[in-house]
């Protein structure tokens, strides 16, 4: 399966041996790189959100309520870019806060209605973009991906 993510990207160094580990985190980093495009274009600027304004809504609807810093953590942003973020969706009706009855120090906000709504309309969206990514993979492919990817993501979290 050739990839076309970047026709103009100059070719891999081939004497350049980076060891199968060190070859997979620079895929692994490439993709987290470019995935950023076709999520910007297909699903946040049709919806109105800047990329970071996407992050949000997909981290809240799919996590539920979290604080800044843990939006933070997740999205690999610095605090302010957060706060901001959640500022802007916050005056949009998208984002309120919550309450957590065990610390009254956290401070997590969550979807609201209108919010939750444009969650549910990212999702066919995102359909799309994936079904476009993964146009030439078999479905055992996509599996074996998707368990990979959650692998990752559960050393990661840990959450593995």
């Amino acid at each position: 399966m050739a990839s076309k993510i970047a026709p103009d990207a100059p070719p891999p160094r081939p004497e350049l041996d980076l060891g199968e580990d060190a070859a997979l985190l620079v895929d692994l980093l490439k993709l987290g790189t470019f995935i950023a495009r076709p999520m910007r274009e297909g699903v946040a600027e049709p919806m109105g959100l800047s990329p970071n304004d996407l992050k949000i809504i997909l981290a809240l609807g799919g996590e539920g309520e979290l604080a800044g810093h843990e939006l933070s953590d997740i999205m690999g942003l610095p605090p302010m870019n957060v706060s901001r973020a959640i500022a802007a969706l916050t005056a949009r009706g998208l984002v309120e806060p919550g309450k957590d009855a065990s610390n009254r120090r956290r401070k997590p906000v969550q979807l609201t209605a209108a919010g939750m709504d444009l969650f549910q309309q990212t999702i066919p969206a995102m359909a799309a973009v994936g079904g476009h990514l993964f146009a030439d993979f078999t479905p055992e492919e996509r599996a074996v991906f998707h368990a990979a990817a959650q692998a990752i993501l559960a050393r990661m979290t840990g959450a593995g």
